[in-house]
């Protein structure tokens, strides 16, 4: 009797992953077009920045297989949707939001995220990128 309602969850619990990967999630997985960049002040800062922010902040994302399966997908999706929101690198208007408040969530340890670096391990800056990134920033942005 146990053995047959362990075996019930089992189905239940494949039943459910598969029906939850039907969940659409619009625009997941796309890029929408570049419109403008900031200009960078150096390449480094581009590359620390690209680096450590492009993923969820532009419209250049990598979407890694992962992000294709629920309930994973729906983490990310949000993460990237609600970053593009806050900023994007890649619809820089000039009037975007300055260095300031970058600069202060980098300094938090806010930016990057802390559940993002497991998966991105190169978005991990050292204190002198960080430092260096902050610079590029306030030298880069009004």
């Amino acid at each position: 009797m146990k053995k047959k309602i362990i075996i019930w969850v089992v189905i239940a619990i494949v039943v459910l992953g598969l029906l939850i990967q039907l969940v659409p999630l619009p625009e997941r997985g796309h890029n929408p077009a570049v419109i403008a960049e900031p200009k960078w002040d150096s390449p480094q800062t581009a590359a620390l920045v690209k680096r450590a922010c492009y993923d969820c902040h532009s419209n250049q994302t990598v979407w890694p297989w992962y992000s294709y399966v629920a309930p994973v997908s729906w983490l990310i999706y949000n993460d990237v949707i609600q970053g593009r929101h806050r900023l994007n690198f890649s619809e820089w208007n000039g009037q975007s939001r300055g260095a300031g408040e970058m600069v202060q969530a980098i300094q938090e340890g806010e930016m990057p995220p802390f559940q993002y670096l497991p998966l991105h391990p190169s978005a991990r800056l050292t204190s002198v990128e960080k430092q260096q990134l902050i610079t590029g920033l306030t030298n880069s942005l009004p």
